[in-house]
């Protein structure tokens, strides 16, 4: 009797073949993509200056021919066909951050920084740099050549309405901060985005990668790497540190992203990869600055920093508007280290206006880190939004906002006014709002602070004791070996057709296009597949949520311990580990004299100067700012001439609101005597109030009331006699 061989249901079935051939052909397409990774990689590390910048452009600027020579230079971007650019509005110049990664990312492709920038008007510039640094390169030398290179910008662009506005993203936001608090007067509106400042501050349980100084003993081992590297650090090493804090997106989720949508991820991939993979070099003087200084020192954000030519920076001596722009979702800077600052400065609301200080904040709900510079969709909106209103937020009297962005709607008061696919608000915050975010504890800081003590100490061991033996030892072809060998960039050269191995993919996937047989979304074993990468994703972010639960319970389990702050000279009784800076003597002198100035002044002007204060007296109870309010009072300017300048307009602006906030009932009651003699002017201008102040919708009763005020006042002056009672 012959037997009838029995066939496996499952491994006979179609949809397991069906599976099988696309699975395969997947993997095909899959390392035929890291080989091309692998290739531009190379043909990247052979080009002399390297970038991912969309936009055509020229050179303006190379700071390898200044006194201090820098690797950076400074280009103008060139407008793209259609684009319509006005000689009015104020320059834009956006600089790349430098922190292991290569140039261009604020260009990466039309719906960035530049993209819409040169969408609203604007002329933009770009400043970026080579891979490797100019041999005795310094982070001060840096930002002088920046100086320069806003210098030259203001110079090719003198109608301008303004300075030129300036977006440091990450690395480049507190070099740009340091700047402009040494040279207060050189930039316009700053807006730095994803940028950490006070490197100390975050939350339990959420902020990981502000312990990894502790963890390695402070700044030894940086010190160590640079004299490895001959002289220079391997910016490798950075992006290695932000690509462990994402276990699960790291070793799986990014790539199998790119194997599971390999027909239509692998340009979007590759392109990302471009950017992200072209590692550059630092000196060693430039990172042992920033992590002396920075992540371990946290001295730039409570005023602890003097230049090598001794100029404190100090944020509270920037006159332009500072614009932060963070998310709840990156955490590489969280809200708490993009904003901190502010805490660190201020003391009270009111020394934020003492110092005249304008501050501007938005904080994402959830988008990344390099979402912050690189989504479409955050360029579409904030970036957008700021770009389109750059002139409401010059002239936002000095205080602390937070920019709240509404939908458009087709039923919004005045939708006209409205520029964007947003209606823009800047609304009044208090330091109130920016603690409710989460911070340290004065046990927390004292931990932080015991960690810069250590620092100190690790370092000069290892100066006195390892250094001179490692910097024997090392030659430039050692360090180019180990660059080389570095696990990172291996990854790239391995996988390109350097290997042998490699080559024969590219005809392979030539094959697998021609033949492609993708499988049917409802294949059971593909849903198999994707239920195996989820549970991957999750045991992946499990493991990193548990390694940052024992990073942050180690941390705080050696740097609390009473005796190691002891012996680095901490006390409990000591008080705060770090002391807000004091008053300055000079500035609150200058606070005074202007105080008296400003009373002197308020029964000066016109018609002109008591239709500015009624605009502020009329708004001030809302505490908010409306971008159509001030589209309305552009476009009545543009209707009847230019007028004033902008900055002068601004100026009067700040000095009616203090005016205001000094002595409300004197400023209000000396607007008849503004207006004596110019009755007509005066009804023209309050015809202008009531637009303005109503663009944004109805007012509030307050508001209104105050309106139906100084309607009285500009349509019934009192005879020149004096002022009428405002009790």
């Amino acid at each position: 009797m012959t037997e009838t061989k029995k066939v496996n249901p499952i491994l006979g079935s179609k949809d397991l073949m069906e599976y099988l051939v696309d699975a395969g052909q997947r993997t095909v397409l899959y390392w035929d993509v890291m080989r091309q990774r692998g290739n531009q990689y190379l043909a990247r590390m052979a080009e002399k200056v390297p970038h991912v910048l969309q936009f055509n452009h020229h050179l303006i600027l190379d700071g390898r021919t200044l006194p201090r020579p820098v690797n950076y230079g400074i280009i103008k971007i060139d407008p793209p066909e259609g684009t319509v650019i006005d000689d009015r509005k104020r320059p834009f110049v956006v600089i790349d951050p430098r922190a292991g990664h290569g140039p261009g990312i604020g260009g990466f492709k039309a719906d960035s920084e530049i993209g819409e920038a040169l969408g609203a008007g604007h002329a933009c510039y770009f400043i970026g740099f080579t891979p490797v640094p100019e041999p005795g390169q310094t982070i001060e030398a840096v930002i002088e050549a920046w100086a320069v290179f806003l210098e030259r910008v203001a110079e090719l662009h003198p109608a301008a309405e303004g300075k030129p506005v300036v977006i440091g993203n990450c690395q480049a936001g507190w070099a740009l901060m340091m700047l402009a608090a040494k040279r207060p007067g050189l930039c316009g509106p700053i807006i730095v985005a994803g940028s950490p400042i006070s490197y100390w501050a975050g939350v339990r349980g959420v902020n990981p990668m502000r312990y990894t100084g502790g963890l390695l003993g402070g700044s030894w081992l940086t010190s160590m790497m640079s004299d490895l590297g001959h002289g220079n650090f391997d910016g490798a090493w950075l992006v290695q540190n932000f690509e462990s804090l994402n276990p699960a997106n790291t070793l799986w989720s990014k790539q199998y992203n790119l194997y599971a949508n390999i027909d239509k991820e692998a340009p979007r991939y590759l392109g990302f990869e471009r950017w992200w993979g072209r590692h550059v070099i630092l000196t060693g003087d430039e990172m042992q600055y920033i992590v002396d200084n920075l992540f371990v020192g946290n001295k730039l954000s409570n005023a602890e920093m003097v230049t090598e030519d001794g100029v404190k920076l100090d944020f509270r001596k920037i006159r332009s508007p500072i614009v932060c722009l963070c998310s709840k979702g990156d955490d590489i800077t969280p809200p708490q280290q993009a904003l901190g600052w502010i805490l660190d400065l201020y003391g009270s609301d009111e020394d934020i206006l003492a110092a005249g200080q304008t501050i501007v904040y938005a904080v994402h709900e959830t988008i990344g880190h390099l979402g912050i510079f690189v989504s479409g969709s955050v360029a579409k909106k904030e970036h957008q939004e700021f770009a389109e209103n750059i002139d409401l937020i010059d002239c936002l009297p000095p205080g602390l906002y937070e920019a709240v962005f509404q939908t458009k709607a087709a039923d919004v008061a005045n939708v006209d006014l409205v520029t964007g696919g947003y209606i823009s608000r800047f609304e009044r915050r208090t330091l109130a709002d920016i603690r409710a975010m989460g911070g340290n504890t004065p046990e927390d800081e004292r931990c932080f602070a015991a960690v810069a003590r250590l620092s100190e100490v690790t370092q000069g061991l290892y100066r006195t004791t390892m250094q001179p033996m490692i910097r024997a030892l090392s030659t430039e072809q050692s360090a180019e070996g180990l660059r080389r060998m570095h696990p990172l960039r291996l990854g790239y050269e391995l996988f390109s057709d350097r290997n042998p191995a490699m080559q024969p993919l590219a005809s392979a996937a030539e094959t697998v296009k021609e033949n492609r047989q993708p499988a049917a979304g409802d294949n059971p074993f593909l849903q198999w597949e994707k239920g195996f990468s989820d549970w991957m994703t999750r045991g992946l972010k499990a493991y990193g949520d548990w390694r940052d639960m024992m990073v942050e319970q180690v941390f705080f389990g050696v740097y609390s311990q009473s005796w190691l702050q002891a012996l680095l000279g901490l006390r409990a009784s000591d008080g705060p580990p770090r002391n807000r800076p004091g008053e300055d003597p000079e500035h609150a002198a200058f606070v005074q004299r202007r105080i008296e100035e400003l009373k002197a002044k308020m029964d000066q002007g016109g018609p002109r100067e008591a239709a500015i204060r009624a605009l502020i007296y009329i708004r001030l109870p809302e505490n908010a700012a409306d971008e159509r309010g001030f589209e309305m009072l552009r476009r009545i300017r543009a209707e009847h001439g230019a007028g004033k300048p902008l900055t002068e307009f601004k100026q009067d602006l700040r000095e009616q609101y203090y005016m205001l906030r000094l002595d409300e009932r004197r400023a209000v009651a000396a607007i008849p005597s503004l207006l004596t003699g110019r009755e007509d002017e005066a009804r023209k201008l309050l015809e202008v109030v009531r637009k303005v102040v109503t663009a944004g919708g109805p007012l509030q009763d307050e508001a209104q009331r105050r309106l139906a005020e100084m309607e009285r006042l500009f349509t019934s002056p009192p005879p020149a006699g004096g002022p009428e009672d405002h009790s």
